[in-house]
């Protein structure tokens, strides 16, 4: 249940168009509902202004399904994030409304328009084409939380000037996500240019002494730049959702 289905709960039971038993049905899943494999988070939505995400891994095709269905019940807009293209498909011959992103493994289910609730736009940047998997989580959470997003792909330290080409943009944007493997050195780059938020989201995309990721992580941790801030390994979903608050009107 969202905030506003709650409010036009209350002012239903103000005007007597429901009596207090009715109204009890309706909340009574509230703040959780147990199911045999989960148990789903159904006050999110009130606590946070968006519902819980479906993390893919490690779920059966057939367990998110029943989430999803759960959730649409409650007519809540719906993300899972790190989903295959085989649960995909299994998920779309029963949900055939869910859009997929094989790019960015993520699924949305539209039960009620996106509102726009950031005060501005969020710029997603990435250093290389390897990185755009873990840029596009990012900026799909980032939309479906109801935000102007940008992107800018391909723009890595190895050839600065591409960046620097797009400095309108970046200095248009409210809050930046900054997604690099490697030596991790974009976010400083950035971090260094603008007044406003950077979150910088190292990606396990590098050779051997990138070290899954780890080395790009203790690069950006270690940022010289003042306003960079760092998510873990790979986590486009996680900067997403941050960059979401942030912007929030």
């Amino acid at each position: 249940m969202n905030i506003e289905k709650l409010k036009k709960l209350i002012g239903n039971i103000k005007k007597g168009r429901i009596d207090i038993p009715q109204a009890l049905e309706a909340l009574k899943m509230l703040p959780f509902e147990e199911m045999e494999f989960a148990t789903l988070d159904t006050h999110r939505s009130l606590r946070q202004g968006f519902p819980e995400v479906i993390l893919g891994q490690g779920k059966t095709a057939a367990q998110i399904i029943t989430i999803i269905k759960r959730m649409k019940d409650k007519k809540e807009n719906i993300l899972a994030t790190r989903v295959d293209v085989v649960k995909a498909k299994a998920i779309r011959k029963v949900v055939p409304l869910a859009v997929y992103s094989e790019v960015a493994r993520t699924l949305f289910i539209k039960s009620h328009p996106i509102k726009i609730i950031g005060k501005g736009s969020i710029l997603v940047i990435c250093a290389g084409t390897s990185d755009i998997p873990i840029a596009e989580e990012a900026a799909i959470t980032v939309e479906v939380m109801g935000n102007k997003v940008d992107r800018l792909y391909d723009v890595g330290v190895a050839g600065i000037h591409r960046l620097l080409h797009k400095k309108e943009k970046i200095l248009s944007a409210n809050v930046l996500i900054v997604v690099a493997g490697m030596e991790g050195a974009l976010p400083s780059v950035v971090g260094g240019l603008v007044s406003r938020p950077v979150i910088a989201v190292p990606t396990s995309v590098g050779y051997g002494a990138n070290l899954g990721g780890l080395t790009t992580l203790l690069a950006m941790l270690n940022s010289c730049a003042a306003g960079v801030t760092v998510v873990n390994i790979d986590n486009g979903f996680g900067a997403g959702y941050a960059a979401s608050l942030i912007n929030r009107k």
